[in-house]
């Protein structure tokens, strides 16, 4: 991991695309001291950007030159191969660096794709909104080659708390997407409840902060639950999965009483019962990995 300090020397860089992540990218490049050039289909979103110093680039080829770091953030994957492809546009001796959101098989592909057109290549997440980019608070993933990664961690630490995952280049997009089903889970978990207390006259504001200790709680068994699920043992040491389902069928008789909306803790209960029907209800919580490794149709 590597923080935000700027480097020594600044490298210049080149954002590819300039929604308002790709500004926020190239603003932050900017205020850490680095030359950054720019490039957009649609040039007048560079105006700002290039009141503070960008060079706008007139064409994807000259914005992307031999020995530059170029970050690239659009669309989809589609768009960066459809951008760079053209044989006009120069990825022979470039460090590429995509923050296009997309799924683990894409960015392996991807990573063929540029290799083979003479790019070193990581592929990366960025884990924040737009006007936090170029702060600590903003988490930038990044997967592929380590050497390549270390080569221009500082330069990349301009936008905010970098990370190598590891050298498979599918694993930013794969961190990605599971903390975005972690980030569902919690909010919808808070308004299943919100829901529920609704019906009693208790407005959000004064769940919330209730709400928020208990999803602190829950963060805190994280690591030992973790620990059980490498190693494929689930003792019950807090409570048992069969526990546990009568539980939610309290939740969900609750929610049907009141008439607010089960489906969520449904579903729960109905991956509980398999697990419970599989032989695990004396197991805890953890256990339910089985389940969700399956897939649905299993």
């Amino acid at each position: 991991m590597t923080d935000n300090t700027p480097s020594a020397s600044p490298t210049p860089v080149t954002v590819i695309g300039l929604g308002l992540m790709g500004q926020a990218l190239a603003g932050a490049f900017l205020r850490a001291g680095h030359p950054t050039t720019v490039w957009n289909r649609t040039p007048s979103k560079a105006d700002r950007l290039v009141a503070d110093g960008a060079r706008l680039a007139p064409t994807v080829g000259e914005a992307v030159r031999p020995g530059t770091l170029t970050i690239v953030c659009v669309t989809d994957y589609r768009a960066v191969r459809d951008l760079l492809g053209p044989g006009d546009v120069d990825l022979d001796g470039t460090t590429l660096v995509n923050l296009t959101s997309g799924d683990s098989a894409q960015a392996r592909e991807t990573a063929r794709w540029a290799q083979e057109r003479g790019a070193r290549y990581l592929d990366g997440a960025v884990m924040a909104v737009p006007p936090v980019i170029g702060t600590a608070e903003a988490v930038i993933l990044h997967s592929g080659p380590r050497s390549v990664f270390e080569e221009y961690a500082a330069p990349l630490g301009a936008l905010g708390t970098v990370t190598h995952l590891g050298e498979d280049h599918g694993l930013a997009s794969l961190y990605d997407v599971a903390g975005l089903a972690m980030m569902w889970s919690v909010l919808n978990a808070w308004l299943q409840g919100t829901a529920l207390l609704r019906t009693a006259g208790v407005d959000a504001a004064t769940y919330a902060p209730f709400a928020r200790r208990i999803a602190t709680g829950v963060a805190d068994w994280l690591p030992g639950y973790a620990e059980q699920i490498d190693r494929g043992s689930f003792p019950a040491e807090v409570s048992a999965l069969e526990t546990d389902a009568r539980a939610m069928a309290h939740l969900i008789e609750e929610s049907e009483a009141v008439g607010v909306n089960a489906e969520l803790p449904k579903l729960f209960k109905a991956m509980a019962d398999r697990a419970i029907a599989a032989g695990h209800g004396g197991e805890q919580y953890p256990v339910l990995i089985e389940e969700f490794a399956k897939p649905a149709d299993a």
